[in-house]
Formats: structure tokens, C-alpha cells, sequence
């Protein structure tokens, strides 16, 4: 099972009511197709009500954590949000500094 499918299934631990998992990989250095080591996640889960943000952070790295060691994740973007917080879209990532130029 590659990366983002193992992400994908510990994410579900929130019961989300949306989820998304993008691999952002070849927008940065180094890549070459087939690499998974940036990936942006938006989770609407009721798991989050009351937490403050980094506290939903917190919760995402946990279940994320072994496969944040080295050789596996390298970068992770969190978009965490309860369901009444949901517009329908996550921000934009920006632009990696070491991108392949095109």
C-alpha cells in the first residue's frame, strides 16, 4: 500500500464527512514520478468541534506519525475543520522555492 492510500485509511479515523489527500510531490525538488513526500490533507470531521487549531493538528500528526519518519513524509499540509467551518475549499499551496522549473 503506498503512502497516500496508508494516509488516507488513518485519516478515516475521524469518521470525516469530507477528505481529501493530495500528493503535491512534483511541485517540489527532487521529484521524480512515483515519489510521495508532500502531501496536503483537508479533513471536515466533527472530531475536531472544540479543539482549538493546533490542537486538530495535533490529533492529524498523531495518527499520521509513523509515516512522517525519514524516507517516508516529508512534508504535510493540514486543513482541519468541523463541519459548519466547510466553505467547499482549502487554500491554495504555495509555491516551492526548489520546484522542477517547466
Amino acid at each position: 500500500m503506498n503512502l497516500e492510500q496508508q494516509l488516507i485509511e488513518r485519516l478515516q479515523s475521524f469518521a470525516p464527512s469530507h477528505l481529501e489527500v493530495i500528493n503535491e510531490s512534483a511541485g517540489h525538488g527532487g521529484y521524480f514520478p512515483g515519489k510521495e513526500s508532500h502531501f496536503k490533507v483537508i479533513v471536515v470531521s466533527e472530531a475536531f468541534q472544540g479543539l482549538r487549531l493546533v490542537q486538530r493538528h495535533q490529533k492529524i500528526y498523531a495518527v499520521a506519525a509513523e509515516l512522517m519518519s525519514p524516507g517516508k513524509i516529508h512534508a504535510l499540509a493540514i486543513h482541519a475543520y468541523v463541519p459548519s467551518e466547510w466553505q467547499g475549499q482549502a487554500p491554495a499551496s504555495p509555491n516551492c522555492a526548489h520546484a522542477p522549473k517547466q
